[in-house]
């Protein structure tokens, strides 16, 4: 995988990106060291987004409401859409687990706290 020059070397994406999801692929690389495999899926999330800022795109000005295949008033197919690809992000997403600094310092003392509690439970029963 190709690298990009700047402060820090970052692998490129095997594919031409749109500005929004070179912006994730950047933000995300930035803060996260990924595997192969993770780089896939940030890479199909990238595109997800790519793809939802076509699709707004396309929905700007467009009605919200539009004739049905029976001429019955139906909502725009392309919000259907819009819904869709937004949830496929959320969890292309979710599965890379990514987490910041913050969160994993506030995980570590809550899991600290349960551990003091339980070990107080054990040493001095009630």
């Amino acid at each position: 995988m190709e690298l990009i020059q700047g402060a820090e070397e970052l692998p490129a994406p095997r594919v031409a990106l749109g500005a929004r999801g070179l912006e994730l692929w950047h933000d995300v690389l930035a803060d996260h060291d990924l595997r192969t495999d993770e780089l896939r899926v940030l890479e199909d999330a990238c595109r997800e987004v790519d793809l939802i800022e076509r699709l707004e795109e396309g929905l700007r000005g467009a009605p919200l409401v539009v004739n049905g295949s029976q001429g019955q008033p139906v909502a725009n197919p392309i919000v259907q859409e819009l819904r869709q690809h937004r949830s496929l992000v959320s969890r292309l997403l979710a599965a890379l687990k990514l987490s910041d600094a913050e969160q994993q310092e506030r995980d570590a003392g809550r899991r600290s706290q349960q551990a003091r509690r339980a070990a107080l439970a054990r040493w001095n029963p009630a």
